[in-house]
């Protein structure tokens, strides 16, 4: 079942450290929770109302509504028929009753059924005046001579919606920053909205860093990689309802990284994969630092993914994502996505929630506490098995996994059939 907590905000301690040239790490640890409620809070505070463009309703699909969608008329516009059956007055039944006739979908019925009388009607149809409740047809017997009998009693307004229950005229139906999925369509579609007022779509730089990472069009001498990162990225960025830029990838010299950081940060946010933690090589933060950049957190108690940072330089957000494929894709999935949902103009549950959910354990899981973890898991009705795994760089677990086990930082022991969180991919 869904558990959609917001969570804690950090302790006061937390606040924004500019770092010195010389990079040293003087920015605590935050929870999983302080630094996703340190990431709400920041871009909720900074972030301004996105540019609006007029858009085809075809067109519009996963993107943010920049205006209030309206009701233009009363929903249903008449007393309308649940269920398949006869319309009536309830205090004939249970009874024997003349069929006076029938009433179909987009059709009116001319007369007013009177005592002892019923009218056959479709679902969708307009109650016939003087009926006030509808016998679903499966509880009726029909009979020789246009004559209908039932064993049921009703009570006014049974199996019927009634004029106006869903909607009055000028009802908000969507609020600006709903984002537009098929329900939305439907509900646009219904009040006549070809056309309608969307935010436009942030646009998300992706630079991958290493000397290690070549293009994937390469071919890979024994000790380098391809650069799977930016592709994930990309991809994840496009279901956020973004726009992707990947930049070429920067090499571990600050001169070529400080380029491609400057180059990035003219887009609405960048994301950094790999360089962010304390290694010889590690170059991305300091060349952070040398921009001005505000470090709002560069660490993280959760696995994988625990140097991630977040900050900005100036007006521009950035997210200093580890360089392994789980931490990247697993870092973007908690932190980064809110932070689109927010440059989007999205106000949504769907997209200020992350949408955990409780399972069943198939299997004990242990793990060492102190740290959030996200490990790969499959998912198969309300039941989780951990999907066996070999570290934050193995891509094939993760395309095994149709969600991710999350295990509390308190908790070091699970038993078979205890419930744990887990997270959908």
């Amino acid at each position: 079942m869904p558990q959609p907590a917001l969570p804690m905000p950090p302790p006061a301690s937390t606040q924004p450290v500019r770092l010195p040239a010389s990079y040293t790490e003087v920015v605590p640890a935050l929870t999983f929770h302080e630094a996703r409620a340190t990431v709400l809070r920041e871009l909720s505070a900074t972030v301004t109302v996105p540019p609006v463009e007029s858009l085809p309703l075809r067109e519009a699909a996963g993107r943010v509504l920049a205006e209030n969608a309206l009701a233009d008329r009363n929903y249903p516009p008449f007393n309308r028929a649940m269920r398949d059956g006869f319309a009536l007055r309830a205090a004939d039944i249970p009874g024997h009753l003349h069929v006076v006739g029938e009433v179909r979908a987009g059709q009116t019925f001319p007369g007013v059924v009177q005592q002892g009388e019923a009218v056959e009607i479709m679902t969708g149809a307009p109650v016939p005046r003087g009926a006030d409740a509808v016998v679903m047809i499966e509880n009726c017997v029909r009979h020789e001579a246009g004559t209908v009998s039932t064993d049921r009693s009703a009570a006014p307004g049974d199996n019927i919606s009634p004029y106006g229950c869903e909607a009055t005229p000028n009802t908000v139906l969507l609020p600006i920053g709903a984002r537009l999925d098929y329900t939305a369509f439907g509900c646009l579609a219904s009040i006549g909205r070809a056309t309608v007022q969307v935010f436009r779509q942030p646009r998300v730089a992706i630079l991958s860093t290493g000397d290690e990472v070549i293009d994937i069009s390469g071919t890979p001498t024994e000790c380098q990689i391809r650069n799977s990162n930016a592709w994930s990225l990309a991809a994840q960025v496009e279901r956020a309802g973004a726009i992707p830029i990947v930049l070429p990838i920067a090499r571990d010299n600050k001169e070529h990284t400080k380029s491609l950081i400057q180059q990035g940060l003219e887009a609405d946010l960048l994301l950094l994969s790999g360089g962010v933690s304390a290694g010889k090589y590690d170059v991305v933060e300091p060349v952070l630092a040398e921009l001005g950049a505000t470090f709002f957190f560069d660490r993280v108690l959760i696995q994988p993914g625990q140097p991630v940072v977040f900050g900005k330089v100036g007006s521009k957000f950035f997210f200093g994502l580890p360089g392994n494929p789980a931490s990247t894709v697993v870092t973007f999935e908690i932190f980064a996505r809110a932070a689109i949902s927010i440059l989007s103009g999205a106000t949504g549950a769907a997209d200020t929630y992350l949408p955990f959910a409780l399972a069943k354990l198939t299997q004990p899981f242990r793990h060492r506490p102190g740290l959030t973890r996200f490990l790969p898991a499959d998912v198969r009705g309300a039941e989780v098995t951990p999907v066996a795994w070999k570290g934050s760089g193995d891509i094939p677990s993760l395309c095994r996994a149709n969600a991710y086990l999350v295990a509390d930082p308190d908790k070091p022991e699970y038993q078979t059939g205890d419930l744990i969180s887990i997270l959908f991919k």
